[in-house]
């Protein structure tokens, strides 16, 4: 006999979409807005960072990082993200997904402030207090992953779940939007005022000694969306599905439940109770662990569909994101340094990020929302990943046709149907996925080993990138670089992950309107290895006491 969900989880799926649906939204998608702002503001900075620290006096070209400077302030972020995403993915496990969710809130607030105020008085100083808080800043936004993920999948209906996880992680699409806007807003403010030159003109004039305070503003910008939603974050509720599944403590659960959704689930309190106090829920045989043999046999193939194809994704994407400035000078999309002020500098690398974001990222985030739940998880992430293979091709194969200035429009709008894509695809649905297909004691520890794969894909491709990008041409390179394999082989490259990534998206089940525990089999046959549901086992008892008389 197939085995019932609880009533409480029934209750959960058939659930209508209601107010506080959107309120977990909202307060779960302010972490990923504040996730995408600190992580991406960054490439913001950078080149006005070079200028102010590594600027040598009588140079012909305003000061860059030194590699090793780069790669540490692009890259230790993902660090610990990557860190942050396997340790609070399995802490939510162990100790429930709210008791952890205020911790990486608090960690991001702080760190964030920090990173603005990075002390030092040479540039040394300055770069190592810098990567040190950014260290633990990615710290908080990795555990920000697998719990927003798994409490979003936890909250919502079967109907609608992709949605919401979907619209949950578009807010880092308005992240990336406002770290663009408050860059701009900033950087033009204090140029305006100090009305520099360009380094060419009069290299002095050229960075005014308020250019140190445009950096450290933005980045401490990112604390307030953090603050803001503290408060409410810490009112949700513990998931239902945590609280029964995991806790044991289904009457609980119901309770719970029944404060913040219109759903009656009080008629349910009693047989709760009795089934967590049968004894047959303590000889589980579903409680196999993460490394146990049937954990393998049933989810093995899925944890490597996830975690591989979340590296492929964010290889190509975030060495995009993060280098996308020395793509648009590599096309002449961006002036050279040197006819432009410091400020202006920071302006103009703000302005073609927003352009980018605006053109594809934001509209691809909410296609996804859109379609996610009529299309199908895995339908979309084959269908991204192919079309960032094509894209990449097109502009990778006929790349010095993009160089001329009469074409760079059209390479922009190229370059941006690849993010539209990625983000309508696997951007969006390897976040998904893994909140989904595993059982609710190893969820979001699943979800945070395969979003850890996703930011070692990170990694390679932030510091992989600064040194591939580079021109096969030594007169070319950026100052204290090797030659590199040059952009157009680099887009070639980036195209060939794409197309793996497409491959492995058949390993993964599509979960569009299944509920979580069809899913991920804590519902299967008693005759299969599972244990016999709550209401089988009160349907035996009574049975069985009817027989006795």
């Amino acid at each position: 006999m197939a085995r019932e969900q609880l009533g409480v989880l029934k209750a959960l799926d058939a659930a209508k979409t209601q107010c506080y649906h959107f309120t977990a939204i909202l307060v779960a998608g302010m972490g990923f807005f504040t996730d995408a702002y600190d992580l991406f503001c960054i490439s913001l900075v950078t080149k006005l960072l070079g200028r102010i620290y590594y600027t040598v006096p009588g140079s012909l070209k305003p000061g860059t990082l030194p590699p090793n400077v780069a790669n540490a302030v692009n890259g230790v972020a993902f660090c610990g993200t990557l860190a942050g995403q396997l340790f609070f993915g399995w802490l939510g496990d162990k100790l429930g997904r709210k008791r952890v969710y205020g911790i990486t809130l608090i960690l991001m607030v702080v760190c964030a402030l920090a990173s603005g105020l990075s002390f030092g008085h040479s540039a040394k100083g300055v770069m190592a207090t810098l990567c040190f808080f950014r260290f633990w800043l990615g710290f908080g936004i990795g555990g920000d992953y697998p719990l927003s993920a798994t409490i979003m999948s936890e909250y919502a209906n079967k109907k609608t779940r992709g949605a919401f996880i979907a619209a949950v992680f578009a807010m880092q699409g308005f992240g990336n939007l406002t770290g663009g806007i408050v860059a701009l807003i900033v950087s033009s403010a204090f140029d305006h005022a100090s009305k520099g030159l360009a380094y060419n003109i009069n290299p002095a004039a050229s960075l005014p000694p308020q250019a140190d305070y445009v950096w450290r503003i933005i980045l401490m910008f990112g604390a307030i969306p953090a603050a803001l939603t503290f408060y409410w974050r810490m009112k949700m509720p513990e998931t239902a599905r945590y609280t029964a599944l995991v806790a044991k403590d289904a009457k609980l659960a119901a309770q719970d439940m029944s404060k913040v959704l219109q759903v009656d689930l009080q008629a349910e309190s009693e047989q709760v109770k009795t089934d967590i106090e049968s004894p047959a829920q303590e000889t589980s045989k579903n409680a196999f662990g993460l490394f146990s043999k049937q954990f393998m046999k049933r989810h093995g193939r899925h944890l490597v569909g996830t975690t591989v194809c979340w590296f492929l994704l964010d290889i190509a994407f975030y060495s995009q994101n993060l280098f996308q400035k020395d793509i648009f000078s590599a096309i002449g999309w961006i002036p050279a340094a040197p006819t432009m002020s410091a400020l202006k500098e920071a302006f103009t690398v703000a302005r073609a990020q927003t352009l980018i974001v605006l053109c594809g990222l934001i509209p691809g985030y909410w296609f996804t929302v859109a379609f996610i739940d009529y299309l199908g998880r895995r339908t979309i992430q084959i269908m991204g990943f192919f079309f960032m293979t094509v894209f990449m091709f097109a502009l990778a194969i006929p790349y010095h046709h993009w160089t001329l200035s009469e074409n760079r429009v059209g390479f922009v709008v190229m370059y941006s149907l690849t993010f539209f894509f990625a983000n309508f695809g696997p951007n969006a649905t390897t976040f998904i996925i893994p909140a989904e297909i595993f059982p609710a004691r190893l969820r979001s520890t699943c979800h945070g080993i395969s979003a850890a794969a996703g930011k070692a894909g990170a990694i390679v491709g932030a510091f992989g990138f600064l040194y591939a990008a580079q021109s096969t041409n030594p007169a070319k390179t950026d100052a204290g670089y090797p030659t590199g394999i040059g952009m157009r082989n680099s887009l070639i490259a980036l195209g060939c992950i794409n197309f793996f990534g497409m491959l492995f998206t058949f390993l993964v089940p599509e979960s569009k309107g299944k509920s979580l525990e069809e899913l991920t089999g804590e519902i299967d046959d008693e005759e299969n290895g599972q244990t016999a549901s709550p209401r089988t086992i009160l349907s035996s008892a009574n049975q069985g006491h009817g027989k006795r008389k």
